[in-house]
This record gives structure tokens, sequence and C-alpha cells, in this order.
């Protein structure tokens, strides 16, 4: 993996191109926590409808999911998919919320290292899911590294394809390690942005895209798309 010192030229034009992108939609912490869990495996309009869900229910608080069993929890988020697994996740991660803080603002005072630890060791929390939590909902400096922050990198030649998940978050770590949360914050939404747009997974629509001229093409001067 090579060095990348142009990431702010990266972030400075997915940001001139789409603007703030005001991530992550969330009334409250909480919201935030429950949606990134939910948002496995999935499209967020689907986490929409879950959401919706349980706030008609009255269900979107702690306490109240808390009080839930497996099975009705289930039923509420069925529109994210896989929702037995994710109703056992949710129930995971409400009774080790409640076991080590009681509550959100609690677990917001823990440090980042040792309550990223903490997260990891819940039941299907993985560092994608335990750094949304991290960032979006609790404010720490830390980057979420997702399948359009590695497909973006690998196809601009700035990691390789077998890069882990905490070699390329380290590539945002190193540069902008002094930054506050909210370049974090953005900075992921933005790869976002230009990978539902333009760096898609079946087509890469380079001509068109704010970081075209960042882009070394190989040979030939075409993106070769490997879907495997």
């Amino acid at each position: 993996m090579k060095p990348v010192a142009n990431l702010r030229d990266y972030y400075q034009r997915l940001r001139a191109h789409f603007g703030h992108q005001h991530w992550w939609p969330g009334d409250t912490p909480f919201e935030v926590c429950v949606g990134a869990i939910l948002t496995q495996n999935t499209a967020w309009s689907n986490v929409e409808k879950a959401i919706a869900n349980l706030k008609r229910a009255r269900a979107l608080s702690p306490r109240a999911l808390h009080q839930l069993n497996e099975h009705q929890i289930a039923a509420l988020i069925r529109p994210s998919g896989y929702f037995n697994i994710k109703a056992r996740r949710l129930k995971a991660f409400i009774e080790f919320l409640f076991a080590e803080y009681g509550g959100v603002t609690r677990m917001r005072r823990e440090r980042l290292t040792s309550l990223r630890e903490k997260l990891l060791s819940v039941n299907g929390v993985g560092p994608e899911t335990a750094d949304s939590i991290l960032l979006y909902a609790l404010g720490k400096p830390i980057f979420v590294v997702d399948a359009y922050t590695r497909r973006v990198l690998v196809r601009h030649r700035l990691i390789k394809p077998s890069a882990t998940y905490d070699e390329i978050q380290k590539l945002f770590h190193s540069p902008f390690r002094r930054h506050p949360p909210s370049l974090f914050n953005d900075f992921h939404a933005q790869f976002v942005a230009v990978g539902k747009t333009y760096c898609k997974s079946r087509v890469a629509l380079c001509e068109y895209c704010p970081l075209k001229p960042l882009l070394s093409l190989p040979s030939g001067g075409k993106m070769r798309i490997n879907n495997k």
C-alpha cells in the first residue's frame, strides 16, 4: 500500500461537488446506534422503514427495546432484512448498553480505544458498525471504512484489494489525526455519495466523476471493473 499524501484533495473535490452531507440521519444518538446495526447488508431505504416501525410502536428507546423480546423486535424491523439476526444483535447491544453504562450519555464519556474494544466484543458488532456508532452517535474522531471507500481507493490504486480494514483506516487517521470528528463524518459520507453516484460496483462513470483528475488509469486509459 502506498502512502496517500493527497487525501485532502479527494475530500476538497468531493465536498465542492456534493456539498456537506449532514450525516448520519437520525433524531437521537440512540437512533443512530440502532441504524448502524440495522444497515448491515441492506440499503438505507430499508432501514428507514424499520426505524419508522419502531417509532410508531414507541419502541425506539433503550428502555422500550430492552422490554421487548427478540420476536417482537424482529417483527418491527422486518423491512431491514435478516430481521431475526438483527433482532438478536439489537438485544445484545441493548444488554451491553445497560450492563456497562445504563445509557448512551455515560457511554459517550468512555475513552475511544476502550469503548471500541468493548463494542467489538458485542455479538454482531464488527469494525464498521462499531466505528459508525463511535463516530456518528458519539462524536468520536474515527474514520468509518465501508465498501464505497474501499472501492474508490482500490480503483484509484491507493490501496491493494487485499488491504485490511485497519490498514485503510490508518490512511485517514495519519493525515487527519488533529481534525475534529466532523471531518471524519463528512469525509466518509462523501465516499458514500461518490460511490452511489459515479464509482458504482458494476460501472465506473469516471468521465463525470469529480475525482477524475486524481485518477491514474491503467494502460489503455480505461477503468477495468472486477466484480469478483
